[in-house]
């Protein structure tokens, strides 16, 4: 039995397939964990959801920020481009179930009390509990019948500092952008959201998030997560594991093995 983190998929379903053959997955005694952006700018929307969706128990995943687009472009709230790649799901006649599916999906995601998944990183002011209890925010209003309302108030860069007063769309927004879209900060507290370049090629005054010290972290918690390709998987510490290795940039798709720690990568093909 094996536990696996994949990084970001974005639709490129022939790579998913390579990589889960490489390693022998094998759904009926081992698990899958997605860190989010499953579909989105890949060729292959509708069939990565429908592999995903029939492993059923044997599949979990946080929601990233191209998953959180495609549900506000289903609702309308945005235009659906060409390079979305959604038109065949948008199409499907199982596209309803996989809205529902979708939005019943969390922005954090706890293996265990050490252990968090999510897509874009975790905020440095928060501990891995705080970041659940957060995330079980905005999941509970994603769960409702009026889910969409938090969709149309998600798009925005402010308030881009935390504040545990926020209230309403600003925070919801603000849990949203933190989980899915942040790479830089601007000091210990304030969200960057203009660079998506690796460290090595940006003015020192932007700071990767992971290397402001966060006083709520214990020493043995690990932090998985995605949506920064241009690391190309590097952190430089064993605390924080970066799983997008760039596959949609004709790059690797890389995931990780929770019982030794490895990573396990297949290179892009078309």
């Amino acid at each position: 039995m094996a536990d696996y983190v994949v990084g970001d998929i974005q639709g490129c379903y022939r790579g998913l397939t390579r990589l889960l053959e490489y390693v022998k997955f094998d759904p009926s005694h081992d698990t899958l964990i997605a860190v989010g952006d499953l579909i989105g700018r890949g060729p292959h929307a509708l069939e990565t959801l429908q592999y995903l969706y029939s492993l059923q128990d044997s599949f979990s995943t946080v929601l990233g920020n191209h998953d959180l687009h495609f549900l506000a472009v289903y609702s309308g709230i945005r235009k659906n481009k060409a390079n979305d790649k959604y038109d065949k799901l948008l199409a499907s006649s199982d596209v309803d179930k996989y809205v529902h599916w979708l939005r019943h999906q969390p922005l954090a995601l706890t293996l265990d009390e050490n252990t968090l998944v999510c897509h874009a990183g975790l905020y440095p002011q928060w501990s891995i509990a705080q970041a659940q209890a957060l995330s079980d925010e905005v999941s509970a209003n994603l769960q409702t019948d009026n889910w969409q309302s938090v969709l149309k108030k998600m798009y925005g860069d402010e308030p881009n500092r935390w504040d545990e007063n926020l209230s309403g769309s600003k925070r919801w927004r603000f849990i949203i952008n933190a989980f899915t879209r942040m790479r830089y900060m601007l000091d210990s507290h304030t969200l960057e959201f203009t660079c998506k370049d690796s460290p090595e090629k940006t003015p020192t005054r932007f700071r990767p998030w992971f290397s402001v010290k966060n006083t709520n972290l214990k020493p043995n918690d690990k932090v998985l997560f995605g949506h920064w390709a241009t690391l190309a998987g590097n952190t430089n510490t064993d605390k924080f594991i970066a799983l997008d290795t760039g596959y949609i940039w004709q790059q690797q798709l890389t995931l990780w093995k929770r019982q030794n720690g490895e990573k396990y990568s297949v290179a892009y093909q078309d």
